[in-house]
């Protein structure tokens, strides 16, 4: 039961991202970004997208900082990955 976090090495809207998942389940998730205050807007299918300038804030409130492709291993492993359906973009037209 732990809130992972990537590198924020995601380009989108002038900005780098990370991305913030649990290897539990949404719920732990949504708990985790409701105190850390990222808006619910932020979550995308299985993660929620922070900017660069939040993930130290996210490692300080216990998340654990891996790589990339770890995260989505991990993610993948829970049964928790929901990938996009062909020609499907993020929220609102994001994606980061």
């Amino acid at each position: 039961m732990t809130v992972y976090i990537d590198p924020p090495n995601w380009p989108g809207h002038g900005r780098m991202w990370s991305h913030l998942v649990s290897d539990d389940s949404y719920e732990e998730l949504h708990r985790f970004a409701r105190a850390l205050g990222v808006p619910r807007r932020a979550f995308d299918r299985d993660h929620y997208d922070l900017p660069a300038q939040r993930y130290a804030d996210a490692l300080a409130a216990g998340a654990t900082g891996i790589g990339s492709k770890e995260l989505v291993a991990r993610l993948t492993a829970a049964g928790l990955r929901r990938r996009k359906a062909r020609g499907e973009r993020g929220e609102a037209g994001r994606n980061p």
